[in-house]
């Protein structure tokens, strides 16, 4: 019975089942009318070929004829009647057999069985709810965000106000509270003031009038928002946003980085107070074809944690030998990569334009990021008004293998596929390939799942739009987190765990157990020693930094944490 109650609650508080409910009433309306009418006519002509009825005998009739049930207990012996008579059966066929079925379908029982529908969705969080991420909007960012949390035990729940959807996502096994977005109630019943963080991923004008209700509602809840261009990103911020993801001009820069050539010096992709993160082309620099320890980095003061090679991500270990498409990820102090790019700053080679297939958010960015290495570009769109500017811009179909040629890919030492469709990238990426066995290709995936058919298909390297944006958002809530090199590769903090107490870095077996590697530790001064000697001795709850990827990282928690 409370469950019917809150159907019928659900349901009469809509305004579009109001409305319909007044259609429905304005059709019965126009039905009894006809019924009276024709019942009145049915005394007259009765009366003109001399027959006497009672009013009841001629709703009586009126009702069996336009239902069709026709007894034959009553009939007219004239034209006319029969005539009449023809005249309601197809009014009752046309309002009863079709109008009112389809009107009571249409109006009231399909905006019911919505309504149940959202009534087996809540409609608020429990009163103790707390620590949990209020998310906006169900697409691929989110879904990935919310792997993540489902991993690391973080509770969640995903704002959603329509019916159908909400009970679809539901019905998927997630988290779905149902309510208006452009009303402050729900973001009320949904507990944000002592929610951890609210992710708004919808569209600028929707994010911005989410951000500004929960301001509303909570002034002090973090707010972490996307923005498809900086003049949103900028109007985020005045609504209320804490942070601003422009994950088109992310995703540019981070495909920008892979591109080997150009030049050899070091890219920071992430810091922690006075510790770097780096990346670093090896393309046709003495380090090609020697081993680590062959090479001596470490006299330079850096460390290379790891190097990809051809899309394929390797720990490094002193062995381990530089490929002629290698890219370098270090660790290392501002001065330790500064000596680093003394050393490689001449090896800065000159090479032809770099092919950028897609001209929106992250092609512009990828082409800006391009010109700050001083490297090259040629853009190809479809759409001429995506291409800024005309001297470095092929206009046509990228599928159209005479628009590649004439923009230059034959001669092209590395293309980058930038569409937000991934079954075109794919395309392109075969394509590409199939015609130009040595270049280097890199592509941008929408969707984690098409990471590996990317790679199947020939790209070299592969960014997930759905994991940079889930792991940016991440990032904010977990603090021990602090970058996401590329796929594959995780910077992240923990304390050192008891296990680990007083044992040597050279011995420790941290690296051989879990794949991770321990890149900085917190001394007795409270600052990282950037690459601290294999004699180094580990002390419980002092911080270290490690790099692995997201398996390895759960290794060691299973490990060491339990």
């Amino acid at each position: 019975m409370k469950l019917s109650t809150v159907h019928v609650l659900l349901f009469f508080r809509e305004r579009r089942t109001q409305r319909n409910i007044r259609a429905l009433f304005r059709f019965i309306a126009i039905l009894a009318s006809l019924i009276a009418i024709y019942s009145v006519l049915f005394h007259f002509i009765m009366e003109y070929e001399g027959q006497k009825h009672s009013w009841i005998t001629g709703l009586y009739w009126t009702l069996t004829v336009m239902s069709t049930l026709g007894f034959g207990d009553i009939t007219f012996e004239s034209d006319l009647g029969r005539v009449f008579s023809m005249l309601v059966l197809g009014t009752g066929i046309v309002f009863l057999l079709v109008l009112l079925p389809f009107t009571i379908i249409q109006f009231f029982y399909a905006p019911w069985v919505e309504a149940q529908a959202a009534a087996r969705t809540p409609q608020s969080l429990p009163e103790d709810t707390g620590g949990h991420v209020v998310i906006t909007h169900h697409n691929p960012v989110t879904e990935a965000l919310i792997g993540k949390l489902r991993q690391y035990d973080y509770d969640y729940v995903l704002l959603n106000d329509d019916f159908d959807d909400a009970s679809r996502l539901h019905d998927m096994g997630l988290r779905v509270m149902f309510g208006a977005l452009d009303n402050p109630e729900t973001y009320r019943l949904a507990r944000v003031g002592s929610a951890a963080m609210v992710v708004a991923t919808n569209d600028d004008v929707k994010s911005t009038n989410v951000t500004f209700m929960v301001r509303q509602v909570s002034p002090g809840v973090p707010i972490v928002a996307t923005a498809a261009t900086r003049a949103a990103a900028s109007i985020l911020e005045h609504a209320g946003a804490t942070n601003v993801f422009q994950l088109g001009a992310m995703m540019g820069r981070s495909l920008s980085r892979c591109m080997v050539g150009g030049d050899a010096v070091t890219h920071i992709v992430g810091e922690l107070e006075e510790l770097r993160f780096a990346e670093a082309n090896a393309h046709r620099t003495p380090l090609v074809g020697k081993t680590l320890r062959e090479n001596r980095l470490t006299d330079l003061g850096v460390s290379v944690i790891g190097l990809w090679d051809r899309g394929e991500y390797h720990h490094a270990t002193a062995d381990t030998v530089v490929g002629e498409h290698a890219i370098l990820v270090l660790a290392g102090s501002a001065e330790q990569l500064a000596a680093y790019d003394e050393a490689f700053v001449i090896y800065n080679n000159s090479i032809d334009p770099v092919l950028i297939l897609g001209g929106g958010r992250v092609g512009t960015a990828a082409a800006e990021a391009l010109s700050d290495r001083g490297v090259d570009w040629r853009i190809v769109d479809v759409d001429a008004a995506r291409i800024t500017d005309s001297d470095r811009g092929v206009v046509g179909d990228a599928k159209d293998p005479e628009v590649l040629k004439r923009a230059g890919l034959f001669g092209a030492p590395a293309v980058l596929i930038t569409t937000h469709d991934d079954s075109l990238n794919i395309y392109l990426t075969i394509y590409c390939r199939s015609v130009c066995p040595s270049i280097q290709i890199i592509s941008r995936a929408t969707l984690e799942q098409n990471i590996e058919t990317l790679h199947r298909a020939g790209a070299d390297f592969v960014h997930s739009y759905a994991s940079m944006g889930s792991t940016g958002i991440f990032n904010q809530i977990k603090g021990d987190r602090i970058v996401t090199v590329t796929e594959g590769l995780e910077i992240f903090r923990l304390q050192v765990p008891p296990a680990l107490d007083g044992k040597e870095l050279a011995t420790c077996g941290v690296r051989e157990e879990t794949g991770c590697t321990i890149v900085a530790l917190r001394g007795d001064d409270g600052r990282f020693a950037v690459n601290p000697s294999p004699s180094t001795k580990l002390v419980a709850g002092h911080d270290m930094v490690l790099a692995g990827s997201q398996a390895s990282e759960t290794q060691f928690r299973e490990r060491y944490l339990g």
